[in-house]
């Protein structure tokens, strides 16, 4: 793997990661009035450490190959704080906060990954 590469591969890790944590969590979201309906998630650190260790063992497993399966971290349910009639997991405002911050950290991984790129192209045009 180049340099360039290895220098993409976190933030392309944890860019593809935040987008199936955000489908998770719009899941639980879509789903916070279906009866028996249980809220999902899993361990983000946990998922980077994983993908990246996978992605690093071996060079034909490539990030995306590795963010898929989310690193080897568990897809967990979530224990509600509170029990429902219903048997819904879902926490409306709980979800909406998690749903609220892995949205931003994308932003800001977007904007780290733009930052390098205009910076490669200002040392590579003079």
């Amino acid at each position: 793997m180049n340099p360039l590469d290895k220098s993409m591969q976190f933030q392309e890790t944890a860019l593809q990661l935040r987008e199936q944590r955000q489908q998770i969590l719009a899941s639980n979201l879509a789903n916070a009035d279906t009866p028996g309906f249980k809220a999902r998630d899993f361990n983000f650190s946990q998922a980077l450490q994983g993908a990246l260790s996978q992605a690093n063992a071996s060079s034909t497993i490539g990030a995306s190959q590795s963010a898929a399966d989310l690193g080897g971290a568990p897809l967990l349910y979530q224990v509600p704080a509170q029990d429902s009639v219903n048997g819904n997991t879902v926490d409306v405002d709980v979800e909406r906060n998690q749903f609220t911050d892995n949205a931003l950290h994308y932003e800001a991984s977007m904007t780290l990954i733009t930052n390098q790129i205009k910076t490669m192209l200002a040392a590579i045009t003079g």
